[in-house]
């Protein structure tokens, strides 16, 4: 029997709430999202920060640290944090 990865990328990159009002957009609602997904068969969580306010992708590392502190007390999920927030966002 064939065994398979499921990846699930919860926030997108480049969607924000008026897209979509399911969108996670704070450390909690990310954090919640990315555990219900493993709780659902998700081996892999892709993730992305998000400003609350705005829900535009933020790409410090003290945007990631919040839910990445929840998830990882919560889940043995495998967190793969983007390495771009966004392609709107400016290199450096």
């Amino acid at each position: 029997m064939a065994k398979t990865i499921i990846s699930c990328a919860v926030t997108g990159s480049i969607h924000t709430p008026s897209m979509s009002p399911h969108l996670p957009v704070t450390a909690d609602e990310i954090a919640q999202s990315a555990l219900e997904a493993a709780e659902a068969g998700a081996a892999i969580v892709h993730l992305h920060a998000r400003d609350p306010q705005t829900g535009k992708p933020v790409h410090e590392p003290e945007d990631f640290a919040p839910f990445l502190k929840v998830i990882k007390q919560a889940s043995d999920v495998v967190v793969n944090i983007t390495t771009g927030a966004s392609p709107y966002m400016p290199v450096g």
